[in-house]
């Protein structure tokens, strides 16, 4: 499929290819979340696609049909992980507890999924551990490049991964940091790890945890470069039918709440089920997520969601405050076309990244300036779009304190922080 071919959705299930029935929410229509606006495209016309979500009545895989293909989303990405200091420092720690635990040395293949700009791997180049990036996104890689990060561009699958065995590069360590949920064709990439892999290797894969998800109503982290939804059972199952076993699992705060999962051959003695993986998955069963019944009843929470966040920037406005954002994150940009938010009720929003400062947000134009912006204009209240991150927002912008502005956080419910 060439760039800018569009799939018209899918009827069956990415995993277990069952037909897809049951609607888990349906956010309506919606822009590509990272497809910021140029100023000189204000007037273009837009693709809107549907961010209606289902659910698997046989493996209950919640997933997005799809509508785009991955070189539309990530050809020119504007999503740089080293913009956030406290995802940076998640990385490194990661670094050092997998190095000294699995014992990674010089002798050691470490690959990195949707490696990013570096901002993991450069961590193993300081230990002296050879490392490899596998990053769709040529301008990100680039980026990567510069830091001396070996980085190839490609998608991964099994046919990249058969070119890297061919390269030299069976791993002992393969990483996957939010990108199995980015996975369109997830029995392919998954066949890829499967492939990559050495008999005794190890396979790491971070995402967001349905669980916390609808615990705490954060359908903003659904758009459409996420296109699966994981529980543990769900993956367990997903890594099972490629002959891979998941053995251990950490629940992270991450994004909101996220799973580390530990996976490696089926027949690899050597990596018994750990109690982590055995007490997660007692307690999904235990919460309902074994059930269909369970993941219909998502829809109306979000509903409900949706108009308190309204009630409160309505009611603002209508008393003369002012909002404005911080963050021009994806998940805030399915919230805010979600909600039919625009600048008739917030002002502006702020990023740390120059990468989409002077850019504006998709669907809904909002326009994107640096953090200055706000000590400039004083507003009443600084909207925390990247809600996962709030501490660290908070101390950075605790100057909008010297005028009595207050922070906002819109997830699971709106929340003012004086």
């Amino acid at each position: 499929m060439k760039k800018g071919d569009i799939y018209m959705g899918q009827s069956q299930c990415r995993s277990c290819e069952t037909r897809l029935e049951h609607t888990f929410v349906d956010l309506g229509m919606s822009p590509l979340a990272n497809s910021y606006i140029k100023p000189e495209q204000l007037n273009c016309m837009e693709p809107f696609y549907p961010l209606h979500v289902y659910v698997c009545a046989k493996c209950l895989l919640v997933q997005l049909e799809q509508f785009s293909t991955p070189h539309d989303i990530f050809s020119d990405y504007a999503y740089f992980s080293s913009f956030s200091d406290s995802w940076l420092a998640h990385a490194k720690a990661y670094v050092d507890m997998i190095s000294d635990r699995f014992r990674l040395d010089r002798n050691s293949n470490v690959v990195e999924i949707a490696s990013n700009d570096g901002y993991l791997l450069q961590n193993f180049v300081a230990r002296g551990i050879p490392v490899l990036g596998v990053e769709p996104a040529a301008n990100v890689a680039e980026a990567a490049r510069k830091k001396g990060i070996n980085t190839k561009v490609a998608f991964f699958g099994e046919k990249t991964a058969l070119n890297l065995i061919a390269e030299g590069w069976d791993t002992d360590l393969i990483i996957g940091n939010n990108v199995l949920a980015h996975v369109p064709d997830l029995n392919d990439f998954v066949k890829g790890l499967k492939v990559l892999l050495k008999p005794s290797g190890l396979i790491t894969m971070e995402f967001p945890h349905l669980l916390q998800l609808m615990e705490q109503k954060q359908f903003d982290t659904i758009y459409h470069e996420h296109f699966s939804y994981f529980s543990f059972l769900a993956v367990e199952q997903v890594f099972a039918r490629h002959g891979m076993r998941v053995f251990d699992v950490e629940e992270l705060p991450t994004h909101g709440g996220s799973l580390r999962i530990y996976a490696c051959h089926t027949q690899d003695a050597s990596k018994p089920i750990g109690a982590r993986a055995r007490e997660l998955k007692s307690r999904e069963e235990g919460a309902g997520f074994s059930r269909l019944n369970h993941y219909l009843s998502f829809n109306p929470q979000v509903e409900a969601t949706k108009r308190k966040l309204l009630s409160f920037l309505i009611s603002a406005r209508q008393e003369g405050k002012r909002v404005v954002g911080y963050g021009a994150p994806a998940k805030g940009n399915t919230l805010l076309n979600y909600c039919g938010v625009r600048t008739d009720l917030i002002d502006y929003t702020v990023d740390r990244s120059p990468h989409k400062q002077g850019r504006f947000l998709p669907g809904v134009h909002i326009p994107i300036y640096a953090p200055e912006k706000v000590r400039e204009t004083r507003p009443d209240y600084l909207l925390i779009l990247p809600w996962n991150i709030q501490e660290e927002v908070m101390q950075q912008m605790a100057f909008i304190r010297e005028w009595g502005g207050q922070f906002v956080v819109p997830i699971p419910e709106v929340k003012v922080n004086p």
